[in-house]
């Protein structure tokens, strides 16, 4: 008898897996002449070697990879084509400048990311391209301020994203978009001063979210609860003076900080929208007297008060004798009156607190008043130059004249000055050299100011101008000259104005202009070379208006357009034409449009480059099966809820899709629509289609009906299950691939374990998620 015929099948599958480990033992492994690697542990250290480029002769099945403390200032395209088995990648203190598009590509193992401590300024779209099973991702101590639109859509199964000790002044919306498994999102130690409404919009998973050590002057109450799932929100170091009536509005919140800001006031409704929440710290704030908070907070047991001025006299009784009766512990102590100072708030019976005479206690304000009066002889120190009625501070070079009333531009701002805040005013119109001096400004906000009209070379030298804010004022036009003078200007917001036609002409001194915000306008239709002068721009945004018509050579300057919005309009039909030259785009939608009909080849011009297609509340009654012919492999979400399809097109050409929402629409589950069941069948993604018609299946899954193997080539399918109880509980086991990132060996031993079911490498990788 032969050896190898004694050999069982379990040794047989030891010995290949062990060949394919010892590879390296066949062909040397490689290992770069500066850098110590560990041959067991597949590691390469290459740390402080004066590293100018990624070392191009690190072995293939490297798995962890330490770069740091180098001086790689660039990481070209596809720089670790050559290493596609790693999963841990340390590039702190490198120098890193640019990360171009495709840097990672080709990194799909990928599950740790450090680029801290380098000086990165901006986040592309395509920066972190390929690296889709990255579960964290440590951007700390950079330059980041900006985030390009689409620079995480390829991350969708991140755990945690920190970006904090960098320099963003301004969210935008969607800036997150593609962040599908997002738990913790740290942004602390930034400039944020703006958060848009949206900013956060698509974060479904995230639980935790730190923005302490910023900016914001108010709690971004609409933005906020566009987080239904977070649990925890440190907003701690913000220079908040005031918390109105119900100000919070998050359902799951349990644990919210609001510490070392300048809070004087708080309602004793802002947080009764928050019916779980049992933590609140709003320590070291201006608080005197706090009022008990209103019974919308019932889980409250801790409140976290240290730090606080809070007079402990009558005024205190209420929300002591609150506190005993719901159990809420008080931390603190008292900060007067003498008798009281330092007393521990959590030990003072409600029958302390008691008030002097009036007499007694004004005397005792006026000698308070006295005591912490600043010294006049110490103001000149820490002060820089600041117009009448406005607020300039000196270490964040901020200067605000929000909501003062003002009717002219004032001026006299420090020339360091790099955020400038006028909203809320009363301008109507911007003059020519508006803003003499303040050439470092680099986020400009004027929303809110009534302005009807922007004179020619308003804002002439402002040439570190990034942001610029002129939303919700009256603008019905713009002038060929508007935005003479800034040559640096990226974001544009010109929402909820009057514009009634598109501004064309008015973006041709601005070369820079990546993003173009005319939201919730009233245009009516885009012109032949509407973007004439806008040729580099990356993303326009056009939701809410009334556009009925789209010329066919609307959009044909603008052939790095990635991202298109022109949701909520009076569109009869795609713009297929108008799209011809767009072969770029990876965002389309046209949510909420009154198109009924879509013919074939609708989209074919986008083939290569479509990603993201929003088709969803239309009313859309048809589709063409070759509706959807040529984006192919590319597409990664599809959605079409909200309409009145009773069939689909074929969707068996869209091989990548991660997302697909089909409720809400009167399917007809009858033979025309078995290639989708065929197709649901074919693919790993949950698709919750269910069934309208006919009226005995009604609301059924299209899934678990029996109706489709009487159809012609239906014969093949499985027998639908049994809708019953038992069945519903294997419903988690379709949710079960978070242990994904094994290792591919680990993984076939334990697949081989398995005989009945042994899942394919395409079985693993495919893990999707839908939104229905």
């Amino acid at each position: 008898m032969h050896p190898e015929k004694q050999l069982c099948p379990n040794t047989l599958w030891v010995l290949l897996l062990g060949l394919l480990l010892n590879i390296p033992a066949t062909h040397p492994a490689k290992c770069p002449q500066q850098c110590i690697c560990d041959q067991i542990q597949l590691n390469v250290a290459c740390v402080r070697k004066n590293l100018t480029q990624v070392p191009p002769d690190v072995d293939e099945i490297t798995v962890k990879l330490d770069l740091r403390g180098n001086d790689i200032q660039e990481l070209p395209t596809g720089a670790f084509r050559h290493t596609p088995y790693l999963t841990h990648l340390s590039m702190q203190r490198c120098n890193i400048r640019h990360v171009k598009e495709g840097a990672f590509r080709g990194l799909g193992r990928l599950v740790f990311l450090n680029l801290a401590n380098n000086n990165i300024e901006i986040l592309y779209q395509e920066s972190f391209d390929g690296l889709s099973s990255l579960k964290q991702l440590l951007i700390d101590h950079n330059r980041v301020e900006e985030i390009q639109p689409g620079a995480f859509s390829q991350l969708g199964f991140l755990n945690l994203l920190s970006i904090t000790h960098n320099q963003l002044v301004y969210i935008p919306n969607l800036a997150f978009q593609g962040l599908q498994n997002i738990k913790w999102l740290r942004l602390s130690h930034n400039s944020l001063n703006y958060l848009d409404i949206e900013a956060f919009a698509g974060l479904f998973t995230l639980t935790r979210l730190s923005l302490d050590h910023n900016e914001l002057q108010f709690f971004p109450t609409e933005t906020m609860t566009r987080l239904p799932e977070v649990t925890r929100l440190d907003l701690g170091y913000n220079p908040m003076t005031y918390l109105g009536e119900e100000s919070v509005s998050m359902a799951k919140l349990t644990h919210l900080f609001l510490d070392h800001m300048s809070l004087q006031e708080l309602s004793n409704t802002a947080v009764s929208r928050c019916p779980s929440l049992v933590h609140l710290d709003i320590s070291y704030n201006q608080l005197r007297v706090i009022q008990p908070f209103s019974e919308g907070s019932p889980k409250l047991v801790r409140l976290n008060l240290a730090g606080n001025p809070i007079s402990c006299n009558c005024y205190l009784r209420p929300l002591r004798e609150w506190s005993i009766r719901y159990k809420v512990k008080l931390m603190g102590t008292c900060g007067g009156p003498a008798h009281m100072l330092g007393e521990n708030l959590a030990a003072i019976y409600p029958a302390e607190l008691r008030c002097q005479s009036q007499e007694a206690m004004l005397k005792a304000e006026l000698e308070e008043a006295s005591r912490i009066a600043p010294l006049p002889t110490e103001e000149p120190e820490n002060k820089i130059k600041c117009p009448v009625n406005c607020v300039c501070e000196v270490v964040t070079q901020h200067s605000s004249c929000e909501n003062r009333g003002h009717t002219k531009i004032p001026r006299g701002f420090s020339p360091d000055t790099r955020l400038l805040d006028l909203r809320g005013n009363h301008f109507h119109y911007i003059p020519s050299n508006s803003f003499p001096g303040v050439a470092q400004v680099v986020s400009l906000h004027l929303q809110r100011s009534k302005i009807v009209e922007v004179e020619e070379g308003a804002f002439s030298g402002m040439k570190g101008l990034i942001y610029l804010y002129l939303s919700e004022n009256d603008l019905t036009s713009l002038s060929p000259d508007a935005f003479k003078g800034l040559p640096a200007l990226t974001y544009l917001h010109l929402e909820k104005n009057r514009f009634t036609t598109f501004p064309k002409g008015a973006f041709k001194l601005v070369p820079s202009l990546l993003a173009l915000h005319l939201e919730n306008n009233a245009i009516t239709r885009l012109e032949p070379d509407t973007l004439a002068g806008a040729e580099g721009l990356r993303s326009l945004y056009l939701t809410g208006n009334a556009i009925s018509n789209v010329s066919p050579r609307a959009l044909d300057r603008a052939g790095d357009l990635d991202t298109l919005h022109l949701g909520g309009n009076k569109l009869k039909e795609v713009p297929t034409e108008a799209m011809s030259k767009l072969g770029n785009l990876r965002d389309l939608r046209l949510s909420g449009n009154s198109i009924r009909w879509i013919g074939p080849n609708a989209f074919q011009p986008l083939g290569r480059s479509l990603k993201e297609l929003y088709l969803d509340n239309m009313a859309l009654e048809k589709m063409s099966q070759n509706s959807l012919a040529g984006l192919g492999p590319g597409l990664r979400s599809l959605f079409l809820e909200g309409n009145r399809l009773e069939e689909v097109p074929d969707f068996h050409p869209l091989t990548s899709l991660e997302v697909i929402n089909l409720a809400d629409n009167p399917l007809m589950c009858d033979c025309p629509l078995l290639p989708l069941r065929l197709w649901i069948e074919k693919v790993n993604l949950k698709v919750r289609a269910t069934c309208a018609n006919p009226p005995e299946i009604k609301g059924r899954k299209i899934k678990d009906v029996h109706v489709f193997r009487a159809c012609p080539g239906g014969e093949t399918l499985p027998t639908a299950p049994a809708a019953t109880p038992p069945k519903l509980a294997k419903a988690p086991k379709a949710n079960k691939p978070k242990p994904m990132h094994l290792s591919a060996h680990h993984m076939k031993m334990l697949k081989a374990k398995s005989k009945p079911r042994r899942s394919s490498p395409a079985d693993r990788k495919s893990k999707r998620r839908v939104v229905a």
